[in-house]
């Protein structure tokens, strides 16, 4: 493949989700930037999954495997382990792209040679496809790690990574069936160069049976996903700016716990904010504003 048309990898892990997977393939279908491969990992769906991709396997860009349910990290995995392309991308079966998304990111890859992750924005759509929301949280470029210690700005379904860094640490932990793409962003941060894009490059929709729906599972899961962080890659950030991570995240953890009625388990988490960074004048408004609830 020349490199002016380099082959892009794109993954799509699915359970049961016949109703969405059409648009999501469709989506990669339309792409105007043709030179790509699609792997589907089907994991385990007990609905009519097979029935619609049936008429896609025609188009020999697209290869679909199945296995039994395990999460859908041991099946981006699975897909991993069998891509061929120099970049890789994700778009989860219920989510779907613009027409140009693979075209403006190999392009930005080429105009931006250093750049080993690139990322943009999401537009959060219902169940029913209806626009909620073009909000998204900051983002950042660069070395994002002690962004990342705070919280994941990096949106999964937008990005495109340079196949090598895969190689080089690996793919989902598949440790948890929560947050593992925090996890995979977080571990990336700890040596390669993100690009953050504001650009809409994938709608993003959120149905009530969503894993990442469960907030207070997801804020579990992070904290055990930060401290895996700072054992495994103490040389990522300074000491300074884990404590000042660790205290971002109890504060977030603290809030949420206050606007849900947890007040008591609100405070215990800012607490622990204040410990980290008692000089931190965030953890400060942090602990009047649970307070005040």
């Amino acid at each position: 493949m020349s490199t002016k048309t380099p082959l892009v990898s794109v993954i799509t892990p699915t359970y049961n989700r016949a109703d969405f997977i059409g648009e999501a393939v469709e989506s990669v279908l339309a792409q105007t930037y043709p030179h790509f491969e699609f792997l589907i990992v089907d994991d385990g769906s007990e609905d009519n999954t097979d029935d619609v991709l049936k008429p896609y396997l025609a188009d020999s860009r697209i290869r679909v495997f199945r296995q039994e349910n395990q999460g859908q990290s041991i099946a981006r995995n699975l897909a991993l382990a069998e891509a061929k392309g120099e970049y890789i991308c994700f778009l989860d079966s219920d989510n779907y792209w613009p027409k140009d998304k693979l075209e403006q990111q190999v392009r930005l890859f080429a105009e931006f040679p250093d750049t080993d992750v690139l990322y943009g924005d999401n537009v959060i759509i219902n169940e029913e496809g209806c626009e909620v929301s073009r909000n998204n949280m900051s983002r950042y470029s660069g070395n994002i790690a002690r962004h990342m210690i705070k919280d994941n700005c990096v949106a999964m379904n937008t990005t495109m990574a340079r196949r090598r860094c895969f190689d080089e640490m690996g793919g989902m932990s598949g440790k948890r069936r929560v947050a593992d793409d925090y996890d995979l962003w977080l571990r990336l941060s700890a040596r390669y160069v993100f690009r953050y894009e504001p650009r809409y490059w994938a709608w993003y929709r959120v149905m009530e049976d969503q894993i990442s729906s469960d907030k207070t599972r997801r804020f579990q899961v992070n904290e055990e996903i930060i401290f895996d962080f700072r054992k495994d890659f103490p040389e990522a950030l300074s000491d300074k700016e884990f404590r000042a991570g660790f205290a971002h995240f109890y504060i977030r953890k603290g809030r949420y716990l206050g606007s849900v009625g947890k007040k008591t388990e609100g405070l215990k988490e800012i607490a622990k904010a204040i410990q980290y960074d008692p000089l931190q004048l965030n953890v400060w408004r942090a602990l009047l504003a649970v307070l005040l609830k």
